[in-house]
């Protein structure tokens, strides 16, 4: 194992190394474009799943059938599917995260006060004022932390994708060091990517915090 200071060196040195640029930016825009996608998809089917039962019958069997399927499991198969190693690598990415976020949304949705929604169509609400006014807010603290936890996932799915089909990404630099056997470079890629992923979900959660406030308010009361 190596010591301390020697993955302190690796780690200075490997910040004045310009592979730091190419490999930070590869993963983050990797991350962002799966985890983007798996957002707008994860909330509006969670959405459609828990306000309607005809939405819920057709599409939870399929979806249920797919979530247990480990993301790793879609490698060889995303690698087949899609034209580049890039493609393949957000679309494991988007596989991570699309279901912390979906069963979030989801239960977010159902767990929404009935007599709020009653009250909200009593006085005339319309559908799309009663999803914008009541749904969404009271489904909102699940689905910032299923848009948390689905962050996480994305960096771990990213990260085995980038080990076994990648070329450029933190991932990678892990793996081929462990290849040249710089054990000092895996430890230091090991810390960039729990400060990577760290820092993704404090944001989030800094976010979540900001757009509902009324329920920071509730937890601090409690």
């Amino acid at each position: 194992m190596p010591t301390p200071v020697d993955v302190l060196e690796a780690g200075i040195a490997f910040l004045k190394s310009p592979k730091i640029v190419n490999d930070v930016s590869s993963s983050l825009m990797r991350v962002f474009a799966g985890y983007g996608v798996a957002a707008l998809i994860g909330i509006a089917l969670g959405i459609a799943i828990g306000r309607s039962r005809r939405a819920s019958d057709i599409l939870m069997p399929p979806l249920e059938l797919m979530r247990p399927i480990p993301a790793v499991a879609w490698i060889p198969l995303a690698v087949l599917m899609f034209p580049s190693s890039e493609l393949s690598m957000i679309y494991i990415t988007f596989i991570g995260a699309l279901f912390p976020i979906l069963l979030n949304t989801i239960h977010g949705v159902e767990s929404v006060d009935q007599r709020l929604i009653a009250s909200a169509r009593s006085l005339g609400g319309t559908r799309t004022a009663l999803l914008r006014e009541v749904i969404l807010p009271g489904a909102a603290p699940n689905i910032v932390t299923g848009l948390a936890v689905g962050m996480g996932t994305s960096w771990f799915c990213l990260i085995t994708a980038e080990m076994i089909s990648g070329q450029f990404g933190i991932g990678y630099y892990t793996w081929e060091s462990y290849t040249l056997q710089n054990y000092s470079d895996i430890v230091v890629g090991m810390i960039l990517i729990g400060l990577l992923g760290m820092g993704s979900s404090y944001l989030l959660r800094r976010l979540g915090a900001a757009l509902t406030p009324w329920h920071t308010i509730e937890e601090a009361r409690r």
